[in-house]
């Protein structure tokens, strides 16, 4: 054989390695975001656990809050039946809502703070609520990551004939960021 057609081969071979290369880095980003979410339903199982116990105590002690707690229990029920994860995304979201109103119910209401057993579900509350942010910031790093890879080339063009493309990030809905952008109202 030529040394041309050595070289031909070599490059041939050089070439292939780089694109499996490329696609087994796309797999890997894929499969890191997928984890990442399975993490979030991790903390979502622990969060759907505890609600039915929060609302229990809540409606011991304050059966005029009916409204908010059905809105809860509605949005649970809804998060507990998404089965996509853009569906997911967007009943968790709605779970997320509907908590906050019963927590601002619940600050209302001071007498209700007063019972032992409900402060402790607010305070295990408040913590899946935070571990549930974090896997949800590491959720949307996966993604990123992702992301970045399926839109940069020389990736992309891997991406492209491979069937990846880009992927949501766990948002807040649009018609939520309009209140998240005002100022909270602090009144003594």
């Amino acid at each position: 054989m030529s040394t041309t057609v050595i070289i031909i081969l070599v490059v041939v071979v050089l070439l292939l390695l780089w694109g499996v290369s490329i696609y087994n880095n796309l797999v890997r980003l894929r499969n890191n975001r997928e984890n990442a979410f399975a993490n979030i339903d991790v903390q979502l199982k622990q969060r759907h656990d505890l609600i039915p116990q929060l609302v229990a105590k809540v409606k011991g002690y304050a059966t005029h809050e009916k409204e908010v707690l059905m809105r809860v229990t509605e949005a649970r029920s809804a998060a507990m039946g998404a089965t996509s994860i853009n569906d997911k995304i967007q009943a968790e979201n709605a779970l997320s809502s509907a908590l906050s109103g019963l927590k601002i119910s619940l600050e209302a209401y001071p007498d209700l703070k007063a019972n032992q057993n409900f402060l402790q579900l607010q305070g295990e509350i408040s913590d899946i609520e935070n571990k549930l942010a974090a896997t949800r910031r590491f959720f949307n790093s996966t993604t990123r990551e992702l992301n970045n890879a399926v839109q940069t080339f020389p990736s992309n063009i891997f991406a492209g004939m491979f069937g990846f493309g880009k992927e949501p990030m766990f948002e807040i809905p649009q018609e939520e960021r309009a209140v998240m952008d005002k100022a909270p109202e602090i009144k003594f």
